[in-house]
């Protein structure tokens, strides 16, 4: 029988807490760190939104659609309660060229805008053997009017036999915090996209570059590898929307989620 998909995440934290390496951050808190890591998810055996601890699905939902809408502005985040943006906008709540911008809006050399993740979705559909169906949000000339430079940089689409699976690098992952986010977030845009092609969300592959801990996040951490995971979620799409821009939050159902309680933790803002 299959290893439990949460003890991907599990073995991550235990890996950073054992052999992770002291290194100081731009802001108070120093992190212990390891260089080079990845983690397969399956997503046969459910979705993975961590069991080990509760997590806010409404949020991390609300934050995906937000990057898919392609916008720099907070805030339809803060219409949701999602707050952990605020003191890196400025003051018209705006972001600057981050994530979704670049997903939906990157810019050319001749200032033509390339909506790179309808792109994907296209080349899924005709032809979808191509090894280059990628989405990046690292645009280099735009680093500097961004807040904060992008953390979960890009992402590869695969087809093989009617199955969609999906590879996102990180450059840098808050693995306490941050990282259960996007596992589940990247997961539910694979299934976005699968129900958009008609293919079967198969695989979330992450690639990490500095995973790390915060000093202030080891306590936590060692109390969550103290519990068992419970059964994975499931997680349907309803409704059938006709593209990727006609999402909302009701075409997501999550099913059977009876986590362990949430393990609070300081937002570590640099």
């Amino acid at each position: 029988m299959a290893a439990h998909p949460e003890y991907e995440y599990l073995k991550l934290m235990a890996e950073i807490l054992k052999n992770g390496k002291s290194k100081p951050t731009r802001g108070v808190h120093g992190i212990k760190s390891i260089f080079g890591y990845q983690m397969h998810f399956d997503l046969r055996h459910g979705f993975p939104l961590l069991t080990t601890k509760k997590m806010p699905f409404s949020l991390l939902l609300h934050e995906l659609l937000w990057f898919v809408s392609g916008s720099s502005n907070i805030k339809y985040l803060q219409d949701h309660k999602i707050h952990y943006w605020d003191e890196f906008a400025d003051k018209d709540l705006n972001l600057g060229p981050v994530y979704g911008v670049q997903w939906r809006h990157w810019k050319g050399q001749d200032g033509q805008e390339f909506d790179q993740l309808q792109w994907t979705i296209d080349q899924i559909k005709t032809n979808p053997h191509s090894k280059a169906i990628i989405v990046n949000a690292w645009n280099v000339a735009d680093l500097e009017a961004m807040r904060l430079p992008p953390c979960h940089t890009m992402f590869q689409f695969d087809v093989t036999k009617g199955k969609l699976r999906m590879q996102l690098y990180q450059r840098s992952s808050d693995v306490f915090l941050g990282l259960p986010f996007n596992i589940a977030q990247y997961a539910m845009l694979l299934q976005m996209v699968a129900s958009l092609t008609g293919l079967e969300a198969r695989e979330l592959v992450i690639s990490i570059g500095n995973a790390h801990l915060y000093n202030n996040h080891l306590d936590q951490a060692k109390e969550q590898l103290k519990r068992k995971p419970k059964q994975l979620p499931k997680l349907e799409i309803v409704g059938k929307p006709a593209d990727i821009d006609n999402f909302t939050e009701d075409n997501f159902v999550l099913k059977d989620y009876d986590p362990h309680p949430h393990i609070k933790a300081p937002l570590v803002i640099l």
